[in-house]
């Protein structure tokens, strides 16, 4: 009777075990599971003025699946087609960032339509999507972000500028997040049809999407600086309340140096060396921290959910200037 009630077990085991095996289609082949959705890049976050508030928006980027950590360039008034700019390029293609900011002035001498793409798809076409200059098949995920400047404005409504670039929003000032850090590209120019001061409907839109942001890290950039100690010094238009609304650093160009400075209890930064003729320090302000005039640099900034390290390196490699912010 043992044997019987063992031999009854073992069959049954059996069964169940081959009703276990993969599920299989129609015609018996086995059916294979989807694979994991990976990150995809999609458009959502802070409407512009006169947009209305949706799932998703046209102004921001933001990828499902966020990386913990970003690695990032940032250039500023480089836009000359020069040996300088090629150094600089080279120096930031060695750090393989994830991403590339400007602070402004992208095609001297005057925003023209037959210099944009020798001023910066030359040097960075492999970071633009899309891309349709001649110097290569540029990247499949736009990884460049510019910022207006004064000479891009130069030739009429910057439209060289406009047409050149696919950026989120109307292309002047937009914000988009990358990893752990939220960005805000401000166009400070006076040209600027919704304002550059701190009443204007850019700044209302810049507070709004500032107090909405959920990122670790909030950057502003753009291109003329609040506070300045170089040749063409500070942009009072420009001196928003950043800090009280919730920025934890602001980059800016225009004077073409590097410069550190402590505003509000966060850092300013001048990052306007990239390959135009570098200027001469003034009188430092008080608020000032670092100045370097010496040759043509870029930052490099690395950031993860609890710190962000700013360094300034010059075309030879050699760090200039560092500084680190801690979450508390």
């Amino acid at each position: 009777m043992k044997r019987v009630i063992l031999f009854m077990m073992g069959l049954v085991l059996l069964l169940a075990a081959c009703s276990a095996q993969a599920p299989t289609t129609a015609t018996g082949s086995p059916v294979i599971p989807p694979a994991l959705p990976t990150a995809t890049p999609q458009l959502t976050g802070t409407p512009l003025p006169g947009e209305t508030a949706s799932p998703i928006a046209t102004n921001s980027l933001i990828s499902t699946l966020p990386p913990q950590s970003i690695k990032f360039a940032v250039i500023g008034d480089y836009g000359m087609d020069n040996s300088a700019e090629a150094d600089v390029s080279a120096l930031i293609h060695g750090w393989h960032s994830d991403i590339i900011l400007t602070t402004g002035d992208n095609n001297y001498p005057s925003g023209a339509e037959d210099t944009i793409d020798a001023n910066i798809g030359k040097y960075f076409q492999d970071y633009i999507h899309p891309y349709t200059g001649k110097y290569g098949p540029g990247a499949d995920l736009n990884r460049f972000f510019p910022t207006l400047g004064n000479h891009d404005w130069l030739t009429t409504g910057a439209q060289p500028y406009l047409d050149y670039f696919t950026l989120p929003g109307n292309d002047r000032y937009y914000d988009f997040v990358w990893g752990p850090v939220h960005f805000f590209a401000l166009d400070s120019d006076e040209h600027e049809p919704d304002g550059v001061n701190s009443a204007s409907v850019q700044a209302e839109w810049l507070k709004q999407a500032l107090a909405g942001s959920t990122s670790p890290w909030n950057i502003v950039y753009m291109h003329y600086p609040p506070y300045s100690s170089g040749t063409h010094g500070s942009t009072t238009w420009m001196r928003w309340p950043f800090a009280a609304w919730g920025a934890d650093a602001v980059l800016a160009g225009h004077d073409h140096l590097y410069e550190r400075l402590l505003v509000d209890g966060i850092p300013y930064y001048i990052e306007g060396a990239g390959g135009g003729g570098l200027y001469n320090f003034v009188v430092p302000l008080l608020e000032s921290q670092s100045q370097y005039n010496d040759d043509y640099g870029a930052m490099l900034v690395t950031a993860n959910a609890i710190s962000m390290h700013f360094e300034f390196y010059n075309r030879l490699g050699v760090l200039v200037d560092n500084n680190t912010l801690l979450k508390p």
